[in-house]
């Protein structure tokens, strides 16, 4: 660690919109300094001011009040702006805010020309940058025809490339798979280790936060937390407060804590759970009696298990079917891409089904023909019994019924303020004013925006999970017989996360809405669904229920994907001998209810 902090904040306030009647406080008395090569890893809920605080980091935006000072230069002096941008580069949480150029190599190019760097050295950084994010093969693709996830490793790219003192990942890794984040997150790290970067990142993954020298928590504008990630991660309780969770694996520690006080609750990793679990079976320290499961135990605020439906009936007939689908982007061009090829799914009425594959599997592309909004240039999609591409079809009928949210939710606001762009649709639907606005009163208080406080608020002044809320508030508000998720946690906070799901059991299991998730968060749809299909490649390679997917964790791996935490616990336990049950724990609960037998059996 350097003598001086490479950042000093000192009573830091921001306010946006402050000329108007409805000035925001995002930021407010902030005191901070980072030192040179620390790793600070940034939580709190949506709308806590993270992004805020970020953006002050390399001058974005500039105090209303207080100074931030990088290397000892003001963020308010103009003439020290270009020093403090070279210093600290920063990748957003939305990528398509920073892509500029119109192929991929020339995108990342664009920092190291604007720094004066010569050719030679501006190809040898754009070849190492992309190797690192595993974007080599696509160096001359157009960014448009990328997934999100690929966007956001170009974004990463660029920033890399430049070679910062500081690099700032704001939600960076949120669109990207897991084997993705993983790759990202090690580039950053050793980034960090061995080059002496300093690292902030902000993080709705706690998995993500453990490895940090330090986490920050912030809430209402204000830093309210600090400490070693060990020490933060064990007070669930005031975590709870905060809307913020803790590792599912930690939850599993605390839940066998709960019963046996010998056992250590602060565990943060899956390879430190193993290794106590191992300890304690060979010197076979069994745990007391339980009186209650795991999860009722430790009282977090972690996602909670799927509740029994109040109707349990088995799904019912395929309402969508896709047969042998391909799709190409750009056909007949010369930057004709495959998206997808000889796709076969379902989707019954009823069920809750996932989509899950790597980033650019075609996860996206196959969403884009449940609503029609594609059509298949070879097989043959029928929805509610018609088929797209014909000239009979009625795609508003197939629109109105299935209600589709993107996976970048903000390219779907266009309307200034937050009650008109709910209202959009339920008023092109030639509703009463009346039925206008309590459909959209039920929406947005079902996302957990406040009608009052949230219908006059600009969309622009947003944070990133807030306008996600918007988003599917306003296709909730159409009320869809079916709703076609991409990504629909992603950059929401854990309370943010419960909440909506929690709408949208609700709205399955009492109303029978159908439910199709595409989502890179493993522990969410092991837990919901009822059905899952793995996209690689453009094509199907599994199918099946949670259990039987999640029960082959090396085939999940090798198609760029992960398993829950306690999953991969268990299964680790039971390669190495530890565990004879075959059973796949897909929550914590589960898992107490493995390893209790375990942990209590009488040595051989």
């Amino acid at each position: 660690m350097g003598l001086a902090p490479i950042i000093r904040i000192e009573n830091l306030y921001h306010t946006y919109q402050p000329e108007t009647d409805q000035p925001i406080q995002a930021l407010r008395d902030v005191t901070l300094t980072i030192d040179e090569g620390e790793y600070v890893v940034i939580l709190g809920h949506n709308g806590s001011g993270k992004s805020t605080l970020a953006k002050h980091l390399n001058a974005l935006l500039l105090p209303s009040q207080g100074e931030v000072w990088v290397k000892g230069w003001n963020t308010k002096d103009p003439a020290q702006i270009r020093n403090i941008r070279s210093t600290v580069g920063m990748v957003f949480q939305i990528p398509d805010n920073q892509i500029v150029a119109t192929i991929v190599e020339e995108d990342v190019a664009f920092g190291p020309e604007n720094l004066g760097l010569p050719q030679p050295e501006i190809v040898k950084r754009v070849d190492w940058s992309l190797e690192r994010v595993d974007m080599l093969p696509l160096r001359r693709r157009a960014p448009h025809l990328l997934s999100a996830g690929q966007k956001q490793r170009v974004c990463i790219a660029g920033v890399l490339a430049m070679q910062p003192q500081v690099l700032v990942l704001d939600e960076s890794t949120a669109m990207l798979d897991p084997l993705g984040r993983r790759e990202v997150l090690d580039i950053a790290q050793r980034l960090n280790k061995e080059a002496g970067v300093t690292l902030i990142a902000i993080t709705h993954y706690m998995e993500e936060a453990v490895k940090a020298d330090r986490l920050v928590i912030m809430a209402e504008g204000q830093i309210v937390l600090q400490g070693k990630p060990r020490e933060v991660f064990a007070q669930a309780n005031h975590l709870q407060e905060l809307q913020i969770d803790v590792p599912q694996i930690t939850q599993l520690a605390m839940a066998l804590s709960k019963h046996d006080a010998s056992f250590p609750g602060d565990i943060l990793t899956v390879e430190e759970f193993v290794s106590t679990i191992r300890k304690r079976i060979e010197d076979h320290q069994p745990l007391p009696p339980r009186s209650t499961n795991g999860r009722q135990a430790v009282g977090l605020n972690a996602a909670p298990d799927r509740p029994p439906k109040s109707k349990p009936e088995p799904p019912g007939e395929p309402m969508i079917e896709m047969t042998d689908v391909t799709y190409y982007y750009m056909r007949g061009t010369p930057l004709q891409v495959k998206a997808i090829e000889g796709i076969n799914l379902e989707v019954r009425r009823g069920e809750i089904l996932g989509i899950i594959g790597h980033t650019g599997s075609g996860k996206s592309t196959v969403l884009q023909h449940l609503n029609a909004l594609l059509v298949p240039d070879k097989g043959r999609v029928t929805i509610f019994g018609q088929t797209t591409g014909s000239a009979r079809v009625d795609v508003k009928a197939i629109r109105r019924r299935i209600g589709l949210v993107f996976q970048q939710p903000e390219a779907q606001l266009f309307e200034h303020y937050v009650g008109d762009d709910v209202a959009y649709g339920p008023r092109n639907l030639k509703l009463s004013r009346e039925e206008v606005r309590a459909r959209v009163k039920r929406a947005m208080e079902a996302v957990g925006l406040g009608f009052e406080a949230f219908k006059d608020r600009l969309t622009f002044s947003l944070s990133g999970g807030e306008m996600r809320r918007v988003a599917l508030a306003g296709v909730l508000a159409l009320e869809p017989e079916t709703l076609v998720l991409d990504e629909p946690t992603a950059g929401l906070d854990p309370q943010g996360r419960r909440q909506l799901l929690d709408f949208i059991l609700r709205l399955h299991d009492e109303e029978g809405l159908t439910l199709v998730l595409v989502s890179h968060n493993m522990e969410e749809l092991a837990q919901l669904c009822d059905r899952i299909y793995v996209v690689s490649g453009g094509q199907v390679t599994m199918s099946g229920t949670p259990q039987e997917i999640f029960s082959r964790p090396d085939r999940l791996r090798e198609l760029g994907l992960g398993i829950p935490a306690v999953t991969n616990a268990i299964y680790q336990l039971y390669e190495e001998g530890l565990v004879h049950s075959t059973a796949t724990a897909l929550t914590v609960a589960q898992a107490v209810e493995i390893l209790g037998q375990v942990l209590n059996e009488q040595p051989i």
